[in-house]
């Protein structure tokens, strides 16, 4: 299989192969840009452009992209798909955080996912990590059970069992309206899942029980919205090991105005990466059969994907790989920490700079290149730096994809089917 390439840069100097056996280096990228600063049109888009082979997962908050580019890879033999969460019924696939659970482990993964979805609770430090826990356990009895007890189940019945849950004031212990339907389960099998979570919850007392609940339910009414919740049910779900099995393109469109969006999303990468992760692992050779790319817009503007700074440092032995696109470092750590955030770029072998007014982004950026901050700080427009592990930085220009053959082809037959619409 031939390897693409990546455009990073104007000249040849700042094109490079994604093959890792060619160049020794992993094909995760940070790309860090203020606003407007040109990661979409000078990195993100020449990506798209020069794929021909590896699958990719890209994160829209621009409709035109999805709309200028999805056409394209249906010519180069790719299935290509969207998945909108901006505008479900526009949607072509569901995501079904349900539909990827087999066992215990996938259980409690999924429901950490969810309680600990709100970057804010990561940059508490003092808060009592016991509601948390305790809001974990209460959602994965509920998950085990509705695996337990429903015949082809999703996640909506999940929220239907969570909305029907009421807690019983004024008593010593607590006392739910659900009591009756985890008896019958404990009585047949006392050791489940779903009874252990669930006696873990109940032998709270019932105040404390229902500050849990108001944990829980808080977090979940902000991820999964009626919209959502409508698209869980009526659409078919996409398949990860599809990814990696065959040419394939899954357009994940947000939205810019709407950012609890961003806390399903990033639900669904963390699955994303776990389903892909164990496929490999399930697979003689270890590693995927096609290499899968993830193109991230936007990555530190939502919240935290669960278990990511240890996602990364095993990517390139899996054939998966990230390209980040962010506005500073400083906005990276407000959402993972600074440990974690710099784990996160300790684990890109590239780091496209091109700009911004963060200055402790500045700071660090003048330490890589040995240079005074104001070089830096004041680094003219259109002007950027390539970092490579074991190579000299690069200074380059931004690629301008305008003068791009192929760029310009698709932007005039664009045009014209906008036009006829």
């Amino acid at each position: 299989m031939d390897a693409d390439k990546m455009i990073l840069g104007d000249g040849e100097k700042a094109v490079y192969s994604t093959d890792c056996d060619e160049t020794g280096l992993n094909n995760n990228v940070i790309v860090c840009a203020g606003s407007g600063g040109g990661k979409t049109v000078s990195i993100a888009e020449p990506r798209l452009l020069e794929t021909y082979n590896s699958s990719l997962v890209v994160t829209c908050t621009k409709r035109r992209i999805v709309e200028k580019y999805k056409k394209m890879f249906i010519d180069r033999g790719y299935t290509a798909i969207e998945l909108n969460f901006a505008n479900p019924p526009g949607s072509d696939v569901a995501y079904d955080p349900l539909a990827y659970v087999s066992g215990y482990t996938d259980i409690n993964y999924l429901a950490e996912s969810i309680v600990t979805a709100h970057p804010r609770k990561h940059e508490c430090t003092s808060t009592d990590p016991f509601w948390d826990e305790s809001a974990v356990s209460l959602l994965s009895a509920l998950i085990a059970y509705v695996l337990k007890t429903v015949e082809s189940p999703n996640f909506v019945d999940v929220l239907n069992l969570l909305d029907s849950l009421l807690i019983k004031e004024d008593c010593s212990r607590t006392v739910t309206s659900l009591d009756p339907r985890f008896h019958r389960i404990i009585e047949n099998d006392p050791h489940s899942y779903a009874a252990t979570c669930w006696k873990t919850f109940v032998s709270l007392p019932a105040r404390t029980a229902g500050t849990v609940y108001g944990v829980l339910n808080t977090t979940i009414d902000k991820i999964f919205s009626p919209e959502l919740r409508n698209l869980i049910s009526t659409k078919d779900k996409v398949d990860f090991k599809e990814l990696a099995d065959r040419k394939t393109v899954l357009f994940v469109t947000t939205s810019p105005v709407n950012p609890s969006l961003n806390y399903f999303i990033n639900m669904f990468y963390g699955q994303m990466f776990k389903q892909l992760f164990e496929y490999a692992e399930s697979l003689p050779s270890g590693k995927l059969p096609r290499p899968v790319s993830v193109l991230a817009d936007d990555f530190a503007t939502g919240s935290r994907i669960l278990n990511f700074p240890e996602y990364i440092s095993i990517f390139r032995e899996k054939q998966i790989s990230v390209m980040l696109l962010i506005q500073s470092e400083t906005q990276l750590e407000s959402i993972y920490g600074y440990h974690d955030a710099v784990t996160i770029i300790n684990n890109c072998d590239t780091y496209v700079y091109m700009g911004g007014m963060d200055i402790a982004t500045c700071r660090k950026i003048s330490e890589r290149l040995n240079v005074p901050l104001e070089d830096v700080l004041y680094m003219p427009i259109g002007e950027e730096i390539i970092f490579r592990r074991g190579s000299r930085p690069v200074k380059t220009q931004r690629y301008d994809v305008l003068k791009n053959e192929m760029y310009q082809r698709m932007t005039v037959e664009h045009e014209m089917h906008m036009s006829l619409a």
